[in-house]
């Protein structure tokens, strides 16, 4: 039995992983943000979340931010493999414009009031979405903590990763546009996927991970 959990992206819930169906030899576990601390770093975080894993040598798969975290993670546990979709495993995977914000700390100056704009908050996250889109994904965006919210785009963008991890599997979609794909690396690439693949590619994921992990 393989052990894996999942982890959503940035203010995401578990539910995003509703379509994920793997065979009988995976066991899937699903893990949930918890509030940061003030001041605490990416690093910190990680290794007080980390006391959720219960199981030696377990698969992580994270979405997005939740890519980044268990890359973390996975520095502190003994892990079998990490699996990140919709993620970097490098600050230099960044997109321009959020490299731009690091150096220049524009990042502070967002304004607390978009968290409470749903429709800017689906598009940050998952990126632009049509309108029949917005009531559905309301159900998987129940994060909106703002302390929570400045301190995920904080890490994310102040990420101090240089080089990739070793035991890293990187899937990404070939319309991302929060990651796109012009600053990725050394990816599975998915075609035709976008920021929400892991909800709208599911069937493509169901194949491809169990194979990923029987391969290696």
């Amino acid at each position: 039995m393989v052990n894996i959990y999942f982890m959503p992206g940035m203010s995401a819930n578990s539910l995003i992983f509703e379509n994920i169906k793997l065979p009988n030899n995976f066991k899937c576990n699903y893990l949930e943000w918890i509030q940061p601390k003030t001041k605490e770093s990416i690093e910190e975080y990680a290794l007080r979340f980390s006391n959720q894993i219960k199981v030696k040598n377990p698969v992580l798969v994270g979405v997005s931010m939740g890519g980044i975290l268990m890359q973390e993670i996975s520095k502190i546990i003994n892990v079998k493999k990490v699996i990140i979709i919709s993620s970097i495993k490098t600050n230099s995977e960044l997109p321009s414009h959020m490299k731009f914000g690091k150096v220049t700390k524009s990042y502070k100056l967002l304004p607390v009031n978009w968290i409470k704009d749903f429709e800017f908050l689906i598009s940050f996250v998952f990126g632009p979405m049509v309108e029949k889109r917005i009531k559905l994904y309301k159900k998987y965006l129940t994060v909106r903590n703002k302390e929570y919210l400045s301190w995920c785009i904080k890490e994310l963008i102040e990420w101090k990763q240089k080089k990739p991890l070793k035991n890293v599997i990187h899937i990404h979609g070939s319309r991302d546009l929060i990651f796109p794909t012009v600053y990725i690396t050394d990816y599975i690439e998915v075609p035709q996927g976008d920021h929400a693949m892991i909800l709208k590619k599911a069937n493509w994921l169901n194949k491809k991970i169990p194979e990923l992990l029987n391969n290696n």
